[in-house]
């Protein structure tokens, strides 16, 4: 049986671009966590967004959940108002933050669609 060598490296810079087929391991501890979390798939993707934002988290972060946030039907109307909603508990400075990430996730599933293409 022949073993699969991973490249550290390459695999680093995959999950920094926002590569999915990267988080195969963290996609299934995130489907774990939202059967046992017992939420609505919106509620249970406002408060993942809602840690992000608190953790400034990075594009790519951003990127994933973001993904999954339309497929679980949330606008991003929902995202706004969440990120209102948390303004006076984390600061304006994470929020300012956070959008900016957040359309920096775009414009990565932007460059990573046109890659596919």
């Amino acid at each position: 049986m022949s073993e699969q060598k991973v490249n550290p490296q390459e695999s680093l810079q995959g999950l920094a671009q926002g590569d999915l087929s990267m988080l195969s391991a963290l996609q299934s501890l995130i489907e774990s966590s939202y059967k046992d979390s017992g939420l609505d798939p919106q509620t249970f993707m406002l408060v993942r967004m809602a840690a992000l934002a608190t953790l400034d988290a990075a594009p790519a972060s951003w990127l994933m959940n973001i993904e999954v946030s339309g497929e679980a039907g949330l606008a991003p109307e929902q995202i706004l108002g969440m990120l209102i909603a948390l303004a006076p508990v984390i600061g304006t400075a994470r929020i300012v933050s956070a959008a900016a990430n957040i359309i920096k996730a775009f414009e990565l599933a932007e460059a990573l669609a046109e890659d596919g293409a």
